[in-house]
């Protein structure tokens, strides 16, 4: 053989090494495919398009997407992965993975594929437990057959997976849309009509979750407030059920040095819970109020809540019921020193039973444990909450003075373990709901979330800012376009200024647009006082997606987004405010601009007159006279009717940069 032939059968024999060795390689006897590749579904536009699975080790998989064919050889673990190069809106077409068996999916489009995630706001459906603003409408023209939908099932993992559990891809019809997320379609919606292409919609979300169970464990290790419950998570576990029992034992040596804590705080006093205590020295709080806005700023940990209350004759010898609204975090309740309940969970109401035979005539004693992991803490709901019910009886209100005492602050407790099996877990659902789903080629993300990280809002400047970054770096497709709801307005209207660590929250999304490809759907107008999940989903849908039309598929008369406070000039007694996205024009819903306060160096807000001049806002009040700040919209249900010629609402926002309430989160 010449010199010549033998180097050319080297090279020959080091490209098919190269290949994978597909040319030799045996069709593989067993390929098995992620859900998320079926039948209906919709494949990336305009850019690299991967598939991947697991396959007889060494064994040969072959894709066919419409007329074009590549192959590869499953590693000796069965994985393997196929890029297909950009493809063009359309479709149908037919894909194959072809080994010793052919899985065939038919009717698959070409377009744009969004992943939509978040908790309940996001999660919430048309119609089921959801019910949007006419959905029965809305369910009878949900004749879209180039959406597509697609939705994981809940899943809690300590580790990453790399599959989900889910039904396959969906047509979009009245038959399929009620169950889906309503703000997800309703976005995909828009962008077809707008588009004229297929839409894929992916939606992975879980009602109830914070930020950092979507987060993955590297990305929250880049953060200072979580690398010491990171590094409590580590363990030598290899299953699900060795992981269990490791956290039960970590949870018993932490609840142990807990109680020896509130033992040592207790000192020679008898019990706390018990109705004869004498309590004198303790200090006072009207409730329901957060702790931090009454005395306790800054504290996390253990504080108990003791009150008298008289039963009137007409209640005894009746079952009664305890009810304290939600309590920030958790809590142990006790009637007459006997533990009647408990709960874990900020945001849920506590409803306690009181046996008739507990209840005595006269004095009774109520004891509230109250542990508050961090942001605000206590008895916080509507004064109406508080208050213990009987059958035929009137309501005995429990809101005002309550006496109290601090017992334990976390800052001398290592970090409370969290169970392997809650969705609290720090990355547990970034491991189950959104590890197995990269790297699908997406356009980008939806989110609507915050609810259950109000509490800690300053934290989630940092926290909200390191998820998405996360989430790219997983990904591989560089800054992929991030798009998030900020909160809505909610709960009851305070006729004052006031602080609010929903109006924090909000400030924290806000910052998140510091990112590069980022947007935000501003709510504030559509929320409910009494709802946290607000039915009018189709406006959500419809400001996410003006986002995206306007800062990813580049259709600059779009208007994405209200006015965003820009800069602000102190002119005598008077502050100016700019404004980016003034969209033709500033405009004020009604008579005249409501929702901006003003302060001095005092740091105290009034409400002030605010009015329009040109394309800025001046704002100025009576009662101060060298005002330093101004705020607008900063409640949790702000009264506001600030808005641009495009009929988009403003952002809240501060010009001051002051401790707020939950600056000390951890």
């Amino acid at each position: 053989m010449s010199l010549k032939n033998g180097v050319v059968l080297l090279v020959c024999v080091a490209l098919i090494a190269v290949a994978g060795c597909a040319f030799f390689a045996k069709p593989a006897a067993e390929i098995k495919m992620p859900y998320l590749f079926s039948s209906n579904m919709v494949l990336q536009q305009g850019m690299a398009v991967p598939f991947w699975g697991k396959a007889t080790p060494g064994g040969k998989v072959t894709v066919v997407v419409d007329k074009a064919v590549k192959s590869a050889v499953a590693s000796k673990e069965g994985a393997w992965r196929i890029d297909f190069p950009a493809m063009t809106a359309g479709g149908p077409i037919t894909v194959q993975i072809i080994g010793q068996d052919t899985l065939t999916f038919e009717n698959v489009m070409i377009g744009e594929v969004w992943v939509g995630s978040g908790q309940s706001n996001m999660e919430m459906p048309v119609a089921g437990w959801g019910m949007v603003k006419d959905y029965e409408q809305e369910i009878a023209q949900a004749d879209y057959p180039n959406i597509r939908l697609f939705t994981v099932e809940k899943a809690i993992s300590p580790i990453p997976l790399d599959s989900v559990t889910a039904t396959a891809w969906q047509v979009c019809s009245p038959q399929t849309v009620p169950q889906f997320s309503a703000s997800a379609y309703f976005f995909g919606r828009h962008l077809n009509q707008n588009l004229n292409v297929p839409i894929g919609l992916i939606h992975t979300s879980w009602g109830g979750t914070p930020a950092e169970s979507w987060t993955s464990k590297a990305g929250l290790a880049t953060l200072e407030d979580f690398k010491a419950i990171v590094d409590s998570m580590q363990s030598d576990a290899t299953s699900l059920e060795e992981q269990r029992k490791d956290y039960e034992q970590k949870l018993a040596a932490w609840q142990g040095l807990l109680q020896a804590k509130i033992e040592k705080a207790r000192g020679d006093s008898p019990s706390w819970e018990l109705p004869d205590l004498d309590a004198k020295t303790w200090k006072y709080m009207n409730l329901p109020v957060l702790w931090e806005k009454a005395g306790l700023p800054a504290y996390d940990g253990i504080v108990w809540f003791r009150k008298q209350v008289t039963i009137p004759k007409e209640y005894l010898g009746k079952d009664l019921t305890l009810h304290l609204g939600p309590i920030d975090d958790d809590d142990a309740t006790w009637f007459n020193g006997v533990k009647v309940g408990s709960v874990v969970g900020y945001n849920k109401p506590r409803d306690y039973q009181i046996p008739a035979a507990l209840v005595k005539p006269g004095v009774n004693v109520i004891a509230v444990q109250i542990l508050d992991t961090g942001g605000g803490g206590g008895i916080w709901g509507a004064p109406n909450e508080v208050k213990i019910t009987a059958p035929g009886s009137k309501d005995i209100s429990l809101s005002g003075a309550w006496q109290y005492k601090e017992a334990v602050e976390l800052q001398t407790m290592p970090p409370r373990p969290i169970s392997p099996d809650t969705p609290y877990l720090p990355a547990s659902l970034f491991n189950a709901m959104i590890n197995p789903l990269i790297p699908y080629a997406i356009r980008g993300a939806i989110w609507y979330q915050g609810e259950n990280n109000a509490g800690r809002a300053y934290q989630y400047r940092s926290l909200f800012k390191a998820m998405i970054t996360d989430w790219r770096a997983n990904w591989g497709q560089g800054d992929f376009p991030f798009i998030f709801t900020q909160l809505a307005n909610y709960t009851a209207v305070n006729p004052q200024p006031e602080e609010s660590d929903w109006a924090e929250l909000r400030e924290a999304q806000l910052m998140a647009l510091a990112l590069p490809n980022t947007g935000m759907a501003v709510t504030i107008d559509i929320g409910d006082a009494i709802d946290i999940h607000p039915k009018n989903k189709q406006d959500v849908g419809k400001r996410l997606a003006l986002n995206a039309l306007n800062k990813v598929y580049g259709k600059t008369e779009v208007v994405p987004c209200g006015p965003i406070y820009k800069s602000m000039a102190i002119e005598e007694n008077k502050i100016r405010l700019t404004f980016d996205y003034v969209g033709g024009g500033l405009v004020a819903k009604g008579d005249k601009l409501l929702g901006f306060a003003i302060a001095g160096e005092d740091k105290k807000f009034v409400w002030g007159d605010a009015v329009i001049d040109g394309e800025t806002v001046v704002v100025s009040s009576p009662y101060v006279a060298t005002p330093v700040a101004v705020r607008y919209a900063w409640a949790s249900n702000p009264i506001c009717n600030f808005y641009n010629q495009a009929d988009l609402p403003a952002t809240p926002f501060r010009t001051d940069d002051w401790p707020g309430i939950t600056v000390t989160a951890k």
